[in-house]
C-alpha cells in the first residue's frame, strides 16, 4: 500500500519553508499531494490557479509530488485522494498549539488519518506567507523567500 501524504494549506504564496517540508516529506512518503485549499476566513492574495501552476512548475521533475486544489474538509479530501497522512510544518510552539486541535478534528472526521509534524529547517523558520504578502504588496523584493518569482503587482 502506497504511503500517500496530503500537505494542505492556502499557500498564498507557497514559500521556501513549504518547499522544505515537501522535499523532506518525499523522503518519508511514496507520494506527497500539495493540496491548495479554500480557507473561508481568508481572502486570497494570489489566484488559486496561478499558485497551482507555479507550484506544479517547481515540482515538474519530481513525479512523487502532485498539486491539487480542493474545497471543503481536509479530512474528506484526504479520504478522496487515498491519503492516510497529513503532512504539516511547524515553525514554533504557537504553530503546534494551532495545529493540534485541527489534527484532532481531522482524525474525528477520518479515523484512518494520521498527522505528521515536521519542524521547519532553522534557516526557514522566520518565513511567513503573511510577511511575504506585505513585502510584495508594497513593492519589496521577495525572491529570497520563494522558489519562484512573483510578478509585480499592477500599479
Amino acid at each position: 500500500m502506497a504511503r500517500i501524504a496530503l500537505f494542505p494549506g492556502s499557500f498564498d504564496p507557497f514559500t521556501n519553508g513549504h518547499l522544505d517540508i515537501v522535499r523532506r516529506g518525499t523522503g518519508l512518503f511514496d507520494q506527497v499531494i500539495v493540496a491548495i485549499g479554500t480557507n473561508s476566513s481568508k481572502q486570497r492574495y494570489l489566484p488559486v490557479e496561478q499558485m497551482q501552476a507555479l507550484i506544479e512548475d517547481v515540482f515538474r521533475d519530481e513525479p512523487r509530488v502532485t498539486v491539487r486544489t480542493f474545497k471543503g474538509l481536509t479530512a474528506e479530501f484526504a479520504r478522496e485522494t487515498g491519503a492516510r497522512y497529513l503532512l504539516r510544518g511547524l515553525r514554533n510552539s504557537p504553530d503546534f498549539e494551532y495545529e493540534k486541535p485541527i489534527a484532532y478534528g481531522n482524525q474525528h472526521v477520518n479515523a484512518e488519518l494520521e498527522t505528521v509534524f515536521l519542524l521547519t529547517s532553522p534557516t526557514l523558520g522566520a518565513i511567513s506567507s503573511t510577511i511575504i504578502r506585505d513585502i510584495h504588496r508594497y513593492g519589496g523584493n521577495v525572491d529570497a523567500f520563494l522558489p519562484f518569482a512573483l510578478p509585480p503587482l499592477a500599479q
